[in-house]
């Protein structure tokens, strides 16, 4: 039987979570996908841009996460904007709904990658930023960029 490497294959990052949340937590979490949307998420054709996660019944679902129909897949695609169902296990997702009922906090898909040929969504318990903490956070970062710039050259 050939090994499976633990390798993490990202597939997609959502870059404007980080940008307009906290992240206080994240979890990971499987995600039930059918045939083709597996096929084109290989291909990289995954947006988490608008996607958020919501609790309904004890399971948790991600909205608004977009996966293209796979090129050559035929009657079987399904609904590039379809609701999805997240896996964990009910004690997490108990506890995630309380922490999101009481804090006032939401759920955000940060990532998708591949662990041992299976998706994973990577969830993050976050807080919504303020405008002028957004404007912290790139000014910061406008700081550390222009530090390893002069750092850099001094160096040369």
């Amino acid at each position: 039987m050939a090994e499976q490497k633990n390798e993490l294959i990202t597939v997609a990052r959502n870059k404007k979570a980080y940008h307009d949340y906290f992240v206080l937590e994240s979890y990971e979490a499987g995600i039930e996908l059918f045939g083709t949307e597996v096929k084109s998420v290989r291909q990289g054709k995954i947006n988490l841009k608008d996607a958020w996660c919501n609790i309904d019944n004890g399971e948790i679902f991600v909205n608004g996460m977009h996966i293209s129909p796979y090129d050559h897949g035929n009657i079987f695609n399904r609904d590039p904007m379809r609701k999805r169902r997240l896996l964990m296990h009910k004690k997490e997702i108990e506890k995630l709904f309380g922490q999101v009922k009481q804090e006032g906090l939401t759920l955000i898909p940060l990532s998708a990658y591949f662990n041992r040929g299976r998706l994973k969504i990577q969830v993050g318990l976050c807080k919504g930023k303020k405008l002028y903490d957004k404007r912290e956070s790139i000014a910061r970062k406008d700081a550390d960029r222009e530090a390893k710039r002069i750092f850099k050259e001094k160096n040369q």
